[in-house]
């Protein structure tokens, strides 16, 4: 049972942290920006440690949506005449995206604490989201009349993508650059496609969401309150259709347009973190 009006206040508030995650996990615009600001005006009545869990393994909702949708593109193996067989295309997709999750989870691994000490606030937050937003423009101002070189997720080389994954590694570093910001920046940078680089970071989201997720879950232990599991599963399934929506709207739209508003948005945003923290925020 829950214990009545603040239970269902809570449950409300894990909807709308699941709706932003959900949003802002896929498209280029900073999901820990969104959280940050989100933050100063939804307070989960919740113990510190079951935040800190909760904000990072609700992207398990986000992720499986990318599963879902694209599990024949990311499943090794299929059944034919009873019979598995391995799929050599999608084994080299697979030793791609871990080549470009290294770099991110070496220094993720051995220095995590510093990094969150020294960067994690609003001032750093708000600088990568403005910095990543001119990156946008200018990259897509560069590559406006160019015909990109890599048109599917399979002709990625493996040096391309390392690159990638360097990129990633500055998102882990700086939060507020945006992984999917990063690495789609990355992969412009190389010559992909807009849709195979948007693709790209999301097979890319996969193991580096699972793996933070399932250690948030191993610190944090199994041990939840009635209203903590609610919370928590909640906010994964809003998460996790609302993911569903983004994608598509990511695809969709960048198949017509460049990515341009995204950082004429980003830079508006940090703008309005800077002003926000500066005037109003403790």
């Amino acid at each position: 049972m829950f214990g009545g009006q603040m239970d269902f206040i809570v449950l409300i508030k894990a909807v709308i942290l699941g709706v932003v995650e959900g949003v802002t996990e896929w498209l280029p615009v900073s999901s820990t920006g969104h959280m940050i600001l989100v933050d100063e005006f939804i307070h989960l009545n919740v113990t510190p440690a079951f935040k800190e869990m909760f904000l990072v393994v609700i992207q398990l909702g986000a992720i499986l949506a990318v599963v879902m949708m694209y599990w024949r593109r990311l499943l090794p193996v299929s059944l034919q005449n009873s019979r598995l067989t391995i799929e050599k295309d999608i084994v080299s997709l697979w030793v791609k995206i871990v080549i470009s999750c290294i770099p991110a989870a070496i220094v993720g691994v051995l220095f995590d604490h510093q990094l969150n000490e020294l960067f994690y606030n609003y001032k750093t937050v708000a600088i990568m989201l403005i910095l990543f937003g001119i990156f946008f423009i200018v990259v897509e101002n560069h590559r406006r009349d160019k015909v990109p070189s890599i048109n599917s997720v399979a002709e990625i080389t493996y040096f391309a993508a390392f690159i990638i994954g360097i990129f990633q590694l500055i998102s882990a570093v700086f939060p507020g650059t945006s992984r999917s910001g990063a690495t789609i920046v990355g992969g412009l940078l190389l010559g992909v496609s807009r849709t195979v680089a948007a693709e790209y970071t999301f097979f890319l989201a996969v193991p580096v969401m699972f793996g933070a997720s399932a250690l948030k879950l191993f610190k944090f232990g199994l041990h939840f309150t009635g209203t903590e599991a609610a919370t928590l599963i909640l906010g994964m399934a809003t998460a996790f259709i609302v993911s569903i929506i983004s994608i598509r709207f990511l695809l969709g739209y960048i198949k017509k347009n460049d990515f341009k508003i995204f950082g004429w948005y980003r830079i508006v945003l940090g703008c309005v973190v800077i002003i926000y923290f500066l005037t109003i925020g403790k």
